[in-house]
């Protein structure tokens, strides 16, 4: 690519860079947002400006989750005239306090007591909303204080004591693609007496499927977020028309696809081909394919003598770093000998890292993801990344020298044994059952590893990069163990 071309497609990033952030901000302009923190536990409130009297909502997440999360619903409610309250449960995103038995329900009156403590709340209309985990959480606190709550939204629902009375008017929603909590909104359902209207008396009843949508999905869905309005609006008779779609994740993949050209656009500057020998495919294709049965063969073995689900101070994430690193190791023996990197190259994934990091995650920390880590989960950063560096390294050395074609097919195969040997890992740990819902996302990041290392040529420094970047993501999103 020419250099005037290059310049040229820099700038139009760096436009779309700007006008996306625009977009995501320009949801706020009619709504008051308030960080807060009470006992420890990160809150966010959202709510319509110059307002009073409103019915409140609070919102909880899932497991893995966070606050943010859960942000559709909140801006499609507080845009509909909504009071609402968001918060990470104990151990997840920027809450560091140990989750214990009792922790969901005691953080969520937390953030109920926080919630009508604000000048625009009317605490005598309250509802409450919650995804999988959090979907328990709220079912039961709107069982155990009937009361309190007039609504319940539950997302892709877990279990709760229903009955034809408690909670109160019940909202469940599942999506079409995630069987297990479809059976789990049908069983709730006929706990419930079944579909009724009967929002006066309160005990109103109905399942609605979310179509093309699994367990993470379904939180930006359009439809999802309409129907949670909907049966609000029907429990308050509330008469809204707010038209308020929620695009912020448009906004953000348009603000990851303009850093990925901008990348692309600087890469023959950061390009480093001083690593020239190449590993022969056949050689590397046989150590791709036998690695997840080594990799599941030692977490297997682990499990024997330790909690594998804890692994690393970290819920789940420490064993999938685990299972990267033993994967990357034996997938390494089919390879060459490995030339020392050079100075540049470091200097090169460290670039790498800090571009991923800020395409990836500066717009994630206010659309979807808690991205800046916290005390406990910066200090487990380094170990789950030192341990996921073989298989990039690995990957590195696969791909280099590689046409447009050769390296979509080395896409294809890394996504396809990600995908396979996490299914075995499940068949054999089922206690790390979290990582199903994590399998679509495997190709997603195998293609933007791909393309890093097309425009960097360099295994070391598309190495570095990469598993620096992937350890602050797996840091970033699993609960802490303790």
């Amino acid at each position: 690519m020419k250099k005037s071309l290059r310049l040229i497609f820099a700038v139009i990033a760096l436009v779309l860079i700007a006008f996306s952030w625009w977009g995501v901000r320009l949801v706020q302009t009619s709504l008051v947002v308030r960080q807060m923190e009470r006992q420890q536990m990160p809150l966010l409130y959202v709510a319509p400006k110059n307002a009073r009297n409103l019915p409140g909502v609070l919102i909880a997440h899932g497991y893995a989750g966070s606050k943010q999360l859960m942000l559709g619903y909140a801006y499609t409610l507080a845009h509909a005239g909504y009071a609402t309250i968001l918060w990470d449960f104990d151990s997840h995103a920027a809450n560091t306090k140990p989750l214990e038995k009792n922790s969901l329900q005691q953080n969520l009156n937390l953030a109920y007591t926080v919630l009508v403590e604000q000048p625009e709340v009317d605490k005598s209309r309250l509802a409450t909303l919650g995804h999988s985990m959090g979907s328990g959480a709220v079912m039961s606190a709107a069982i155990n204080q009937v009361e309190r709550y007039a609504a319940t939204v539950a997302i892709s629902p877990t279990g709760a004591s229903i009955t034809a009375n408690v909670p109160r008017n019940l909202l469940l929603q599942a999506g079409s693609w995630e069987n297990r909590f479809v059976a789990n909104a049908k069983r709730l359902l006929q706990a419930g007496s079944g579909e009724n209207d009967n929002f006066a008396q309160g005990i109103a009843r109905k399942f609605v499927i979310i179509p093309n949508a699994e367990h993470i999905t379904i939180l930006f869905r359009h439809l999802s977020h309409q129907a949670a309005r909907d049966w609000l609006n029907s429990t308050f008779g509330i008469n809204n028309q707010s038209n308020y779609v929620d695009y912020r994740m448009l906004w953000y993949f348009l603000h990851l696809l303009a850093w990925l050209t901008l990348l692309a656009a600087i890469a023959p500057v950061l390009a480093d081909s001083s690593i020239t020998h190449k590993t022969g495919q056949l050689k590397s294709w046989i150590g791709l394919l036998i690695a997840p049965f080594v990799a599941t063969g030692t977490l297997m073995s682990i499990n024997q003598v330790g909690d594998i689900h804890a692994l690393g101070g970290i819920l789940v994430g420490g064993a999938v770093s685990t299972w990267f690193g033993v994967a990357g190791l034996s997938w390494l023996i089919f390879m060459t000998p490995l030339q020392l990197p050079s100075a540049r190259a470091l200097v090169i994934g460290i670039t790498l890292f800090i571009i991923l990091s800020i395409g990836f995650g500066a717009m994630a920390q206010v659309v979807w993801l808690q991205w800046w880590l916290v005390g406990p989960r910066l200090q487990i950063f380094p170990l789950l990344a030192v341990a996921c560096f073989p298989w990039f390294l690995a990957s590195g050395m696969a791909q280099q020298n590689l046409s447009f074609g050769q390296r979509t097919l080395w896409w294809l195969g890394q996504s396809t044994v990600l995908i396979a040997g996490f299914i075995l890992v499940l068949y054999f740990l089922p206690q790390l059952s979290f990582i199903y819902l994590l399998l679509p996302l495997f190709p997603v990041f195998m293609a933007i590893f791909s393309f890093c290392s097309g425009l960097l040529n360099n295994p070391w420094s598309y190495a570095i990069g990469s598993t620096l970047f992937f350890g602050w993501v797996l840091a970033s999103a699993f609960p802490l163990s303790n």
